[in-house]
This record gives structure tokens, C-alpha cells and sequence, in this order.
């Protein structure tokens, strides 16, 4: 991403800005105390944008099933608060459209809702053996796919510059911006590869960036107490983040990649766990931020 020499002067007038609204966040005088009015519930993937799946079923319909449970819970405990959902049906929604919903109705907190895999990884194995044209015994091949079906637990992420050895999150969700016809358009020049973007969305992103890893480290908090493997809190350069004009997160639930931890997350119980483990954290996060 080329920054040419006359377009510099723009971005310290955006740094600028960008300090005095993260003064005005931070310093909301007491006539008019802060108060979560709004929260964006995200399900991940949708529509053709949904090819990670387990044994039982598919990422995008169990991550729908979690937010609608979640929307539902926050609607009912808080009151005082709005729900908006970027998807209530299996449609494919572009990850740019997802925060520009959250951005439009200025919410106050974005929430992501995944399912982690394991990558899969093919080799050559012998299958037999054949004899050639000139009479030797040679082997012959065949395509084995493998996957790690152990691994399991939560994590959950806000946005940041990932370590070039922990992309394998950042480009399975950032995929599904190449489904986007005018994907060069809509990020106005985001690269996932180029360093130079990255870094320029994690320092938009920084006046944002304490609320979003509170409100993570408590989610992380609640799975492990209901039992859940802690992965942790963690940055990456996930694009559905990268614009986001308020906390965000997003929060991995379990491994369909597991067995296990697959059938548990389809599972009336695991849902209600899940849930309940996010509603706290953000009832936790409510209440510390409203009185700050």
C-alpha cells in the first residue's frame, strides 16, 4: 500500500481526530454517563461463505444458532439494551457490511461468534505396488487427507498485527473477502498480506483496543469456569475487526474440527453453556465500564 508524500499530511489529520475521540470516549463528563445502549451480534460465514464443518454439521449454523441464544439472553437480562444482528438466516453477509451495520447503528460493543478447525493437510501414502515398463516394481500412490481431531477449547480475539507464524486464523476468516467482487473497493485498499495496511487499521483500531481485550479476557474467564479449555485472549489481523469504531471481539467457541467438543456445541446444553458464559462476561464488562 503506497502512501504518496502529498496524501501524508491527511493521516495526521486523522491521527489527530482519532486522539480526540478516544479523549472524548474516555472522558464522558458525568451529565451524561456512559451506558451500553447497543450491542452487535455477529454469526460468522453464512450463505456460500460456510465450507468449515465437522462430522454433524456446518461453522455457519452453529455460530447462527449460538448468536440468535445469545441476542435473545442479552434482550432478556439487559433490558436497557439493544440487540442488532448482522444475520438471522443462512445468507452470506461481506465482512465489511457486518461492521458497517455495527458502525451505522453505533453500537457499543461487536461481537463475533466462530467456530475453530484445524487445518487439513494432504500426503502421498503407497497403496501398492505395480510393475513398470521395464519389468521393476515400483510403488503406487494415493491422496490421504488428515486433520488433528484433539485439539480443543475457547479463544477469543480483538484485532491486532499477528506473529507471521499464528496467520492460520487470520487467513481462514479473511477468505471469505475474496467471495466479494468489489472487495478492493469496500476496504479501500485493505491487504491481509501487506504490512502497511495492517498496521494502519491496528492504529485506528487502538482507542478501542484496552475495552475490546477487558471484555475478551472476560469471556475467556467465564468459558474456563464452566469447564471449557482456555486458549486465551490474542491478536490477530482479522478484517471483520479492522474497522470497527467500538470494542469488538471475536470469540471462537469451540473446535468443529473435535468430535467432542463438536457435539457439545450442538448440543441444548453446550449452546446454553456458551451463551451464559458470554452473557456474564458482558454483564461483568457493562458494569465495570458504566462506572469508570
Amino acid at each position: 500500500m503506497k502512501i504518496i508524500p502529498f496524501i501524508r499530511p491527511i493521516y495526521g489529520l486523522l491521527t489527530v481526530l482519532l486522539l480526540l475521540s478516544v479523549y472524548s470516549f474516555a472522558n464522558t463528563g458525568p451529565d451524561i454517563p456512559y451506558r451500553i445502549r447497543t450491542i452487535v451480534v455477529d454469526a460468522g460465514h453464512g450463505g456460500q461463505d460456510g465450507a468449515t464443518k465437522g462430522l454433524i454439521s456446518k461453522e455457519k449454523d452453529v455460530a447462527l444458532a449460538v448468536a440468535l441464544k445469545l441476542g435473545k439472553a442479552i434482550e432478556e437480562s439487559l433490558k436497557d439494551v439493544k440487540v442488532v444482528y448482522t444475520r438471522t438466516s443462512d445468507v452470506f453477509v461481506p465482512l465489511y457490511e457486518r461492521i458497517g451495520i455495527a458502525n451505522r447503528v453505533k453500537a457499543d460493543l461487536f461481537i463475533s461468534i466462530h467456530c475453530n478447525s484445524m487445518p487439513i493437510y494432504t500426503k502421498k501414502v503407497v497403496n501398492g505396488y505395480r510393475t513398470n515398463s521395464k519389468g521393476r516394481r515400483v510403488p503406487t500412490y494415493s491422496t490421504v487427507s488428515t486433520q488433528s481431531t484433539s485439539t480443543s477449547g475457547t479463544e477469543t480475539f480483538v484485532s491486532g498485527f499477528g506473529r507471521l507464524d499464528e496467520q492460520d486464523i487470520a487467513i481462514r476468516e479473511n477468505a471469505s473477502i475474496l467471495l466479494e467482487k468489489d472487495y478492493k473497493e469496500n476496504y479501500e485498499g485493505y491487504d491481509p498480506n501487506d504490512p502497511e495496511s495492517i498496521i494502519m487499521f491496528s492504529f485506528l483500531k487502538n482507542g478501542f483496543r484496552e475495552q475490546s481485550i477487558k471484555l475478551a479476557t472476560f469471556m475467556q474467564e467465564e468459558y474456563s469456569k464452566s469447564g471449557r479449555p482456555d486458549r486465551g485472549v490474542k491478536e490477530k489481523s482479522l478484517a471483520v475487526l479492522a474497522r470497527a469504531g467500538m470494542p469488538a471481539v471475536l470469540t471462537e467457541i469451540g473446535f468443529i474440527s473435535n468430535p467432542d467438543e463438536e457435539i457439545y456445541m450442538n448440543s441444548e446444553t453446550g449452546q446454553a453453556d456458551i451463551v451464559n458464559s458470554m452473557l456474564r462476561a458482558i454483564q461483568t464488562y457493562k458494569k465495570q465500564v458504566e462506572i469508570e
